[in-house]
């Protein structure tokens, strides 16, 4: 019987019995299968003891969410987009110093923001932790305003990356033709053309987004060797003593430290946006695991690349006062240009931060639609009835993403007028998210130090971290004291840069050169506050409970 069952699993053929190697194969798909559902009902479980229904599909996996969060992040690249503001304000070594000081504080930052996602894996993110942290008396109003800072936040941040891919390729096309003028009509033309790119792939091939953005991991880290390899060993290298001692005070600040301090805002903007997957949790399998691992993996990697690029640049920096001139808007440009020595062959290299910038896009408008979708809701913003909408077919949030694209396409229409004012717009990215982090994890520290989080238990069928009477960590959690120190340094970073987060970049600003996000931040909090003294009032009363 052995040697019958052996002949006849060896043939293979059409005819006769499946092989055993197929029926292996089979189990084993079947298994991933059954595995695959299990952690999804696990998930399930877990929303729903935050007191949420399941309505969105968890498509997204480790890898493909990194490649999510480095696309949003965009490290390297910011470094090379952002690169006067960093330079004019504490020159080479201030750059570098800079950039390490904001490298390690956003590290402790999302640390303990995984420890938070970890307990309340929702798209919410910060106003329900908020919410779940907060003293009674203060939690609804600490909630429903960092809701809309973070709302406000995001969508900023999606016409931010819209301005800075408009710019980009108006910047390439100078390069190619010395005679072209970049008008501000055409730049909000580009910028909604990358807006609407974005929305493409958000909607029309909106099952294909964890594939997209393993794609653009894979395109993330290949562009960085591309453009790091040709630009050092091509260009003539500045000496070591230049690159790290050498500091400057280009904004005409009275002390060399404040100037420093002022010079580092460039990095910050650098890493903001690893958040991006705390709201893309209810699309996670295993989101209380991958959401705090993928965060940190991703101020790992990027921050590593990041500092790569920025060495790499302060290095191969020929001329730099004609590269802080160059016409195209942006230095790397010229700095690529002299350092390999050919305009088509820097027209390459800058190409790759147009692709990456416009994926960019489209990870911060599934982010900031989902932020805005959550909020909804729970019936912190205008129209949350329908804003709260998924579409049935897709499992998207369609009319948040549609709010998200109008919101942009008007903010663009600023730049028409004045690009400075669409500057401070920009600036709404940095205050409102890090006033968000701020308040979220300085809650936190607080509750660790005075107790009241109980132990992880996957068993609890009950409702979990929804109010302070109800904290328990996740299944990731940094071990004590480290979590403590971790926490405290995080918050004292935080504080730091946003106060410095409102400066201008050089003494004495004139109008074009003044910082006025802090009119932008006020504008919001007084509207927000005017809205829920008439109305949110009446129906915010923090995270709902859809579960009874």
């Amino acid at each position: 019987m052995t040697g019958t069952y052996e002949m006849e699993t060896s043939k293979g053929d059409s005819n006769g019995p499946p092989s055993a190697e197929l029926n292996i194969e089979r189990l084993s798909i079947e298994s991933i299968s059954r595995r695959k559902d299990s952690q999804i009902e696990r998930d399930n479980r877990e929303l729903e003891r935050l007191g949420k229904i399941p309505v969105l599909k968890r498509n997204f996996a480790f890898m493909s969410m990194v490649g999510f969060t480095c696309t949003v992040m965009n490290t390297w690249e910011g470094e090379l987009l952002l690169f006067t503001q960093s330079f004019s304000n504490g020159g080479s070594a201030g750059s570098i110093y800079g950039y390490i000081i904001v490298w390690l504080g956003t590290l402790c930052v999302f640390a303990s923001m995984g420890e938070l996602a970890s307990m309340a894996p929702t798209s919410g993110g910060q106003y329900h932790w908020v919410y779940m942290l907060a003293p009674k008396s203060s939690r609804k109003f600490m909630s429903y305003l960092i809701g809309w800072l973070t709302v406000i936040g995001w969508q900023a941040a999606v016409a931010s990356l819209g301005f800075l891919s408009a710019q980009l390729i108006q910047g390439l096309a100078v390069m190619g033709n010395a005679n072209y003028e970049p008008l501000a009509w055409q730049r909000t033309l580009l910028l909604w053309a990358s807006i609407a790119f974005g929305v493409c792939v958000n909607t029309v091939i909106s099952t294909a987004l964890p594939k997209v953005e393993g794609l653009v991991l894979i395109v993330h880290v290949l562009g960085f060797f591309a453009i790091l390899v040709p630009l050092v060993y091509l260009s003539p290298h500045n000496s070591t003593e230049e690159v790290f001692t050498v500091f400057l005070n280009e904004g005409g600040w009275q002390t060399q430290g404040l100037s420093f301090m002022l010079g580092m805002i460039g990095a910050v903007f650098n890493f903001l946006g690893a958040d991006g997957a705390v709201h893309m949790s209810e699309e996670i399998q295993n989101a209380a695991v991958i959401v705090p691992r993928a965060m940190v993996f991703t101020v790992l990697l990027n921050g590593a690349m990041g500092f790569g690029m920025l060495i790499a640049v302060l290095f191969c920096i020929v001329d730099i006062d004609a590269a802080l001139e160059s016409p195209t808007g942006f230095p790397f440009m010229a700095i690529f240009e002299q350092g390999v020595r050919s305009e088509r062959g820097a027209q390459t290299m800058a190409s790759i931060l147009v692709i990456l910038m416009l994926c960019g896009t489209v990870s911060v408008l599934a982010s900031a639609s989902r932020m805005t979708w959550s909020f909804a809701r729970d019936r912190g913003l205008p129209g949350w009835f329908y804003l709260s909408k998924v579409n049935p077919k897709t499992s998207i949030p369609i009319l948040s993403i549609a709010l998200t694209t109008v919101i942009s396409f008007l903010l663009a229409l600023i730049n028409i007028g004045s690009s400075v004012a669409f500057n401070d717009i920009v600036s709404l990215t940095i205050n409102g998210m890090y006033t968000s982090y701020l308040i979220g994890n300085s809650l936190l520290l607080w509750r660790r130090l005075t107790g009241g989080i109980g132990s992880y238990s996957r068993d609890n069928t009950g409702l979990t971290n929804v109010s302070h009477d109800q904290l328990s960590w996740g299944p990731v959690r940094i071990p004590e004291p480290l979590g403590t120190m971790v926490n405290a340094f995080g918050c004292a970073y935080l504080l730091v840069m946003v106060f410095f987060s409102f400066w201008p970049t050089a003494i004495n600003p004139t109008a074009e050169t003044m910082n006025m996000s802090v009119v932008m931040v006020g504008g919001t909090i007084i509207l927000s506050l005017i809205y829920y003294a008439i109305w949110a009032r009446k129906v915010y009363t923090g995270p709902v409970i859809e579960i009874s």
